[in-house]
């Protein structure tokens, strides 16, 4: 499937993306705090902290790598990454060599059902149109075999942002309510919003599982 939002991000302005955000990890807990007041190691630890460091990982739209990079310091060795850029697949195969990383869009994952213990996205639905969400939520969902994490822009309802001049590029929505309405076995593991400390901006990280796995 292929969408305007792929073509974008497959293309030069996703380059251009990696190339502003490739060497972001060796600040990563810096720029968090500055963001959020916390770490992204924190709020990691405190969504992730119970799960087996083992456990298979599918970072979907994972780009040069920088959150699987977290969770490989964190002792998470059972990692993949999908991208649809290739500029940013090869960043991230080599910042990760022991990690797969493969090129795949949201709406056709190369894998089994079931394939992964947790599957999750970090600021990527908010790249997905609204008419196309209820697809991708379902292939995510199709791919996990227990848990779906995400941590993405919130709002209350769907509210299109201009972004660096493009329209039809960026959301920020509801998006465990998205989640449940479109996967209706989903249940609620934990949600947490974080308000940005310089804008009234909002991010939500939450955990969701499937039926019958706890």
């Amino acid at each position: 499937m292929k969408t305007e939002q792929i073509e974008n991000w497959g293309g030069s302005f996703g380059k251009e993306y990696t190339d502003r955000n490739k060497f972001l990890n060796q600040s990563m807990d810096e720029f968090y705090l500055k963001e959020f007041g916390t770490t992204r190691k924190e709020m990691n630890a405190e969504f992730l902290g119970n799960l087996d460091k083992s456990a298979r990982i599918l970072e979907i739209g994972c780009n040069s790598g920088n959150q699987l990079i977290e969770l490989q310091k964190a002792g998470f060795s059972n990692l993949t990454g999908v991208d649809v850029n290739e500029y940013a697949i090869d960043v991230a195969a080599k910042a990760l060599p022991k990690a797969k990383i493969l090129k795949a869009n949201i709406f056709e994952l190369p894998f089994e059902d079931n394939s992964f213990d947790l599957v999750f996205t970090s600021g990527v639905l908010i790249h997905i149109s609204p008419k196309d969400i209820g697809a991708a939520m379902k292939e995510i969902h199709r791919v996990a075999g227990r848990y779906i994490w995400g941590f993405e822009y919130f709002n209350e309802e769907y509210f299109e942002i201009n972004y660096r001049g493009i329209s039809d590029l960026l959301w920020k929505a509801d998006f465990v309510k998205e989640y449940l309405k479109n996967v209706a076995d989903l249940k609620v593991v934990k949600r947490r919003k974080f308000k940005f400390l310089y804008n009234d901006n909002v991010n939500e990280m939450f955990l969701l599982e499937k039926p019958g796995k706890s």
